[in-house]
């Protein structure tokens, strides 16, 4: 564990999820062709992982990640380790604008719990690794199993117990997560965002789910998961549009769910995606009524390797002053570079000079 206080704010930050490198990807080819074994694959990702991480500290960045170096997906990895959750092969992707995943999907087949989850582990490297800087975890929001999840109904006929089972089994995974020593955690969801389209609500009602209720609901087992947390345990969420090879799925801005999200959910912070027209305006961070409260403004896109105009973040930061004080934003890539190991359409150094980007505007911003 380290000695840094996450409770404060990190001014230039990132959502987590860093381009799998090319001896990475080729060790995980030779492995699913059976021609290395499970120990010489982790040997990779230990290496890979240390490059990554010696890599965000010379940037300057204070909180690091592992870049979700040793997941498929930035979700399904994470759910398919909860008990009572299996993953499976659909065939079926998920869609997004012109692309299309490959087929993972999970289901619900027995009752949720969280008891032995190899993340842990996973974490633990990390933080030792990270000595004197903070180690963060991803790992996605409980929305996202309801969200995403297929639930066997003879195993919970009745709504509500599961979303109880859900909040408890996240409410282990916060104390154990802290009991291995993180104290920055951040829950990555993409079904606010859906919330915030109306496409994507038609598409919802179509299933037979109602968005309002959903909305509830999420909320209410989201709080429900955070609730008597450790003081000292940093909690933030991710709202995220879909990013898949450099595309997205969803649209809107987030005046829909802005209320319940910004004055009602028990987090530290929201990095929100502000990288183009699609994400709306600033206007919803009108609700945003507490002061301890961090915005991160996702102003810099993770999907392609262009740098913007200094200048312009600046301007669009101080836009956003307008209904949230300077002293409680940040700034950070409006998402991953890589939410599924096949990765957004950038170089690695175009992403590092995209980090760096970040660091050195966030440094005149708030210096």
């Amino acid at each position: 564990m380290n000695t840094l206080d996450t409770k404060y704010i990190y001014r230039a930050d990132h959502v987590g999820s860093l381009l799998r490198p090319e001896k990475l990807k080729k060790a995980r080819q030779q492995f699913s062709e059976g021609n290395i074994s499970k120990a010489a694959l982790k040997q990779v990702e230990n290496e890979e992982i240390n490059r990554i991480i010696e890599k965000q500290k010379s940037l300057g960045l204070k909180a690091i990640t592992d870049g979700e170096l040793r997941r498929s997906w930035w979700h399904f990895d994470f759910l398919e380790g909860l008990d009572g959750v299996d993953g499976y092969w659909s065939g079926e992707g998920i869609a997004f604008k012109e692309k299309t995943t490959k087929s993972r999907a999970i289901k619900v087949t027995g009752k949720l719990d969280f008891t032995n989850h190899p993340m842990l582990e996973d974490f633990k490297y990390v933080a030792e690794q990270a000595k004197n800087h903070t180690a963060k975890f991803t790992i996605p929001s409980p929305s996202m199993l309801h969200f995403r999840g297929e639930i066997d109904p003879a195993i919970y006929p009745d709504e509500d117990v599961f979303f109880d089972d859900l909040a408890n089994a996240y409410k282990k995974a916060l104390n154990a997560f802290y009991d291995a020593g993180c104290r920055y955690l951040q829950l990555d969801d993409t079904s606010w965002a859906y919330l915030c389209s109306e496409e994507q609500k038609t598409q919802l009602k179509n299933k037979g789910l109602d968005p309002g209720h959903l909305v509830q609901k999420y909320l209410e087992t989201l709080n429900r998961a955070v609730a008597d947390r450790p003081s000292d345990l940093k909690i933030t969420m991710h709202i995220c549009r879909g990013n898949f090879r450099s595309t997205w799925i969803s649209s809107g801005g987030y005046e829909p769910v802005a209320k319940e999200i910004f004055g009602k959910l028990n987090i530290d912070a929201f990095f929100l995606e502000y990288d183009s027209d699609r994400a709306g305006d600033f206007r919803p961070l009108r609700h945003v009524n507490r002061k301890d409260l961090t915005i991160v403004l996702g102003l810099i896109t993770s999907k392609h390797g262009e740098l913007e105009s200094k200048d312009e973040i600046r301007k669009r930061v101080e836009e956003a002053t307008q209904y949230v004080p300077l002293e409680q934003l940040a700034l950070s890539p409006q998402c991953g570079f890589a939410s599924t190991e096949e990765g957004n359409l950038l170089s690695e150094e175009e992403q590092w000079k995209k980090l760096k980007h970040v660091v050195e505007i966030a440094q005149d911003i708030w210096s």
